[in-house]
């Protein structure tokens, strides 16, 4: 797939990858200096001009979140808890000392992005609208201070079903060397900071034939935290399993969900610390977010042993894999409240 800018009609939904595909529109808006948003527009995909003295170029100071449209088979589009999204880029806002959209200015802004670009919405079936919000500090600083303005912006990228084209389950490192977030640090909220410390990391995993990294605590180096950009779960008889989010580990909206999924159908869920040694003795092991999705785990290997899950059909993560993307693709019926048209 080429990252040059060609119309919707030509692209063949079926070698969709996870390049970069420009889409036509993209969404702007920019804080007053009442610390309020208004007067939001879509302007055509292209370049952003930011000052040299911007807090996001100097400082890290912005967010990120990730989001996806979905075409149903009756060729509808649909958004899956944006509410939820909004409300943790409040948080993290406040972490940043940033202004935030309101959840009713946020929810509207992804739908006047994702209806200007509906086009590239792949075929039901075929792939999702990834939508990626952004806030940042775009206001000039001298010193060390946030931003007096920040900018928040959406853009869009159609995006196949799998991540990153994988077709096999996640084969993951565990490394206790490098954490990846600390205690009081911003590990609990998306900062774009969070994510470059662990492109080493990852980096030298990938280039022994590793998926990804899945972390271990800042502190006693044993309990399992999560992957770069994913929660962890691990499944044991009829009990699942995932880390409570106490400021180090990102309250992931999938990972939420899949909480709420796997108590309907009857499993006992926990959030707690769980250690290497317990997930070695796991039945399974899998990871959730808004790219991956629901992804299950084939092994993870710790200071050379590996060890391996059940995986493929008649599983739990399939089973929860099936409810969640049911929903989020309109081919079960959402009972929850969760799903937001755009027809």
């Amino acid at each position: 797939m080429e990252n040059s800018h060609q119309p919707c009609n030509r692209m063949d939904w079926d070698k969709l990858g996870y390049d970069v595909i420009p889409t036509d529109y993209m969404y702007i808006m920019k804080s007053n200096k009442d610390g309020t948003f208004s007067d939001g527009a879509l302007v055509p995909f292209g370049t952003v001009q930011i000052e040299p003295h911007s807090s996001v170029l100097n400082y890290g100071q912005g967010l990120f979140e990730g989001m996806k449209a979905y075409r149903r088979a009756d060729g509808g589009v649909q958004l899956f808890r944006p509410e939820e999204n909004a409300l943790r880029m409040q948080r993290g806002a406040e972490r940043l000392l940033m202004v935030a959209p309101s959840v009713q200015q946020y929810i509207e802004a992804v739908k006047q992005v994702v209806t200007a670009n509906k086009s590239w919405v792949p075929p039901y079936g075929k792939g999702a609208l990834y939508i990626r919000p952004l806030l940042f500090g775009s206001g000039s600083v001298m010193g060390i201070a946030p931003a007096p303005q920040c900018t928040f912006l959406i853009y869009t990228n159609p995006i196949c079903n799998v991540y990153k084209g994988r077709t096999s389950p996640l084969n993951l490192l565990i490394d206790d060397r490098i954490p990846r977030a600390f205690p009081g640090g911003t590990g609990g909220v998306k900062n774009i900071g969070n994510y470059s410390p662990v492109f080493e990391v990852t980096r030298e995993a990938k280039a022994k034939g590793f998926s990804d990294v899945l972390f271990l605590d800042a502190m006693e180096r044993k309990y399992v935290e999560e992957v770069s950009s994913c929660n962890a779960f691990m499944v044991k008889g009829n009990v699942i399993t995932t880390s409570p989010t106490l400021g180090t580990i990102l309250p992931g909206i999938t990972r939420n969900t899949i909480m709420q999924l796997a108590r309907d159908l009857g499993f006992q869920v926990e959030e707690r610390k769980f250690s290497v040694d317990e997930v070695i003795e796991a039945d399974e092991v899998f990871c959730t977010g808004t790219a991956v999705g629901i992804s299950e785990v084939g092994s993870v290997t710790y200071k050379d042993m590996r060890v391996e899950f059940k995986t493929g059909t008649n599983t739990v993560t399939q089973k929860l894999y099936d409810f969640i993307t049911g929903i989020q693709t309109g081919v079960l019926e959402d009972q929850k409240g969760w799903v937001v048209k755009i027809d």
